[in-house]
């Protein structure tokens, strides 16, 4: 039960309606029989400062960061942690002894949850987009000891930052969209991951669109792992698309709830939740 002194845990951007954060956290902080409630709070650029700012002097135990604010939000923090460095994005915040903002990112740990227990054999991966998502799942495979990943990306400038940023710690290798050698890399890929927007639910006259169009996909083999951040719908086009030619698929709903988990044990000094608490929350909601 809410009462006078309840504490909560808040989700900062721009928009934050559709966010579903709020529902498994609240499973979650339910289940651990905490005060504490998760909401969401729309936040424009222009109010950051101030919102994070304010946010220290009342009952706030965390945030959680999302766009446009998780590279903005690297100048009001106190402590980044290196893996939030390493990507260029903050994603969860909580107090520290001084109370000031101590920052991480759990969006990498979330990305690499679901493929702990498959084994791809030659380990070569291509990351579809090059914006803020990419980032977080480059750095997952990394981590996972791909031996090659490739960028495909309709954005020349954003792809060269993207190679730039991570060459200190592998050599990617970065194609447009349009260029000719893109089908050899999905052909041979083990692991395809879609970091775009395409395939979300939004108009009715935009579903049933594939990443850089469905010639694009003409050479994916059955023994690719397609991964695909966006959750909603579930199965986006390009999992329905990919299972029918008989890979295995993951939605993003997986990283949803394992970066989820991750941050609520930031906040909590390492209470740990089932993964099955958030996740059926969220297939209740769904």
């Amino acid at each position: 039960m809410i009462s006078s002194k309840t504490s909560f845990i808040a989700l900062i951007g721009n928009p934050v309606s559709h966010s579903l954060s709020p529902i498994m956290q609240n499973a979650a902080l339910q289940y651990l029989g905490l005060d504490l409630i998760y909401i969401a709070i729309p936040c424009k650029d222009e109010d950051l400062e101030s919102v994070l700012n304010s946010l220290k002097k009342i009952n706030c135990k965390g945030l959680n960061i999302t766009i446009p604010h998780k590279e903005k939000v690297f100048d009001l923090c106190s402590e980044i942690s290196p893996v939030a460095n390493n990507v260029k994005a903050i994603n969860t915040l909580k107090l520290n002894s001084k109370k000031e903002w101590s920052g991480t990112n759990t969006d990498v740990e979330g990305f690499i949850y679901p493929l702990k227990t498959l084994t791809p054999t030659k380990k070569h991966s291509v990351v579809l987009g090059s914006g803020g998502a990419s980032r977080s799942v480059i750095q997952g495979l990394i981590n996972l000891n791909f031996s090659t990943i490739s960028v495909v990306s309709r954005n020349k400038s954003s792809l060269d930052a993207l190679i730039t940023n991570f060459e200190n710690q592998i050599e990617l290798k970065g194609l447009l969209n349009n260029d000719n050698q893109a089908q050899n890399l999905i052909e041979k890929a083990d692991l395809i991951v879609n970091t775009t927007p395409v395939g979300m639910k939004t108009a009715v006259d935009e579903m049933n669109l594939l990443p850089y169009g469905e010639s694009f996909w003409r050479s994916l083999n059955s023994k690719t792992i397609v991964y695909d951040l966006i959750y909603n719908p579930a199965p986006t086009p390009l999992l329905k698309f990919s299972a029918k030619k008989g890979c295995t698929t993951i939605d993003g709903s997986q990283m949803l709830v394992a970066q989820g988990l991750k941050s609520l044990s930031f906040w909590t000094n390492g209470l740990e939740v089932p993964f099955h608490i958030m996740n059926d929350a969220l297939k209740t909601y769904l």
